[in-house]
């Protein structure tokens, strides 16, 4: 009998991940540029590769997050003891800073 291995959940999971995180912005970004055209056969395409992907993606997600509960409760644990760390703000102030932009894109277009 060959020597078979486990299947690696970790790594299904992690290049699962990797695709859909590559395929989205793609997918977002194709959307975007067609948003304003009528409904065709290449926008419904670009629509269902998007939401196949953010569907793979928050399942890929939650699934990994499940495997690896132990590390994210203990890291949790370690986050009570500090208020507000450095790379929390500037995290939050990225994402901050994106989507205001991109809201602020999206009113101008729609004005």
């Amino acid at each position: 009998m060959e020597n078979e291995r486990k299947f690696n959940k970790r790594a299904f999971l992690a290049v699962g991940m990797f695709i859909s995180f590559i395929g989205l912005p793609v997918s977002g970004y194709m959307n975007h540029i067609l948003g304003s055209t009528d409904m065709s056969v290449e926008k419904h395409l670009w629509m269902s590769i998007h939401n196949v992907l953010a569907t793979f993606f928050c399942i890929f997600s939650i699934w990994h997050i499940k495997l690896n509960w132990k590390p994210v409760k203990n890291a949790f644990k370690k986050m009570t003891d500090i208020i507000i760390s450095r790379e929390a703000l500037y995290a939050f102030a990225l994402v901050g800073v994106f989507l205001t932009l991109f809201i602020l894109h999206a009113v101008h277009l729609n004005r």
